[in-house]
């Protein structure tokens, strides 16, 4: 899927250990701006391409570290976020 990160770039992301993550290399979710005129699919490669890693990221300068059990895509729960931003 073009614009998406492949599995195993997926995986590397979700292993970031968040004790000894560099937070230099996070972004700040604050930062973030999707345009919700976008379709769907497009608004949710851009949500990926501006927060690098959906899984570990700042908020308000706390890295926060994401997990999924499974219960929902990762793609809804970030659809559900750029809905909330607007």
């Amino acid at each position: 899927m073009d614009g998406y990160p492949t599995l195993e770039e997926l995986k590397r992301m979700q292993e970031v250990d968040i004790t000894t993550v560099d937070k230099e290399t996070l972004v700040d979710i604050g930062s973030v701006h999707v345009d919700e005129s976008l379709p769907y699919a497009e608004r949710v490669k851009e949500f990926v391409r501006q927060i690098k890693n959906p899984y570990c990221y700042l908020n308000n300068g706390v890295v926060v570290k994401v997990g999924f059990a499974g219960k929902e895509p990762l793609e809804d729960c970030i659809a559900r976020y750029i809905r909330s931003k607007g």
